[in-house]
């Protein structure tokens, strides 16, 4: 395709060298240039999906997506919940996913783990007064002075439970075990093909999520029958 276009544009200066050379044998003068017309803006949503909204992507490039959100067990490395949408914030997604993993399973986890692009605090104290533990890492303060973990005197209870919580050693090793188990979950979704939708609409590229959460599944159950 980008050969065929500098083919067409190639033509297109010979052709107007040639009309021009005409002219000028002619007598004829130069005609006036037309005011150059402003270059159009890059579409900022998919022209084909409706649904889609621009989102940064992990290059540095902005394009039309949809934000998929994977929960996996600590334990197993299953996928235990699947969520899309067309936001592409991560900021309060957790309590939704919280609620949607107590309604298919009966109870909540008693710890929730996600990284710092979801650690709002209207999510943390929902599910600190539910009994979920949160493990986030604490944002850092604009005063570097600041302990990042010492109590606010305008935090909730339960943002203060979550900041002491992540400072301390024990808290440190649990997150470690994200990188364990969301990460493997995301990279191996991507070597299976996860990298671009064929497909249209939020529940259409649901299902796409799904499909990919049941193979993983799959793959976690052989692993451990074989272990």
């Amino acid at each position: 395709m980008y050969g065929q276009q500098q083919d067409r544009a190639r033509r297109r200066e010979e052709r107007a060298f040639r009309e021009k050379q005409k002219r000028l044998a002619a007598g004829e003068s130069e005609p006036e240039k037309e005011k150059e017309q402003p270059r159009e803006k890059e579409p900022r949503a998919s022209t084909t999906d409706p649904e889609a909204r621009v989102m940064k992507m992990a290059d540095g490039g902005f394009r039309p997506a949809y934000n998929v959100q994977f929960a996996s067990d600590t334990q197993s490395g299953a996928v235990a919940g699947v969520a899309v949408d067309n936001n592409g914030s991560d900021m309060g997604k957790m309590a939704p996913m919280n609620e949607a993993l107590a309604a298919d399973y009966g109870e909540r986890p008693r710890q929730h783990l996600a990284d710092g692009g979801y650690a709002k605090f209207d999510d943390i104290e929902a599910l600190e007064n539910a009994g979920v533990e949160v493990y986030a890492p604490v944002p850092a303060p604009r005063d570097k002075n600041r302990d990042r973990y010492a109590p606010q005197p305008d935090d909730a209870p339960a943002i203060a439970a979550w900041r002491e919580r992540m400072g301390s050693q024990a808290a440190k090793d649990i997150y470690k075990e994200r990188a364990a188990t969301a990460e493997c979950t995301n990279a191996q979704a991507r070597n299976r093909g996860l990298r671009q939708f064929l497909v249209h609409g939020v529940c259409k590229v649901k299902s796409i999520a799904l499909l990919h959460g049941l193979t993983h599944n799959m793959v976690c159950g052989w692993r451990l029958i074989a272990a």
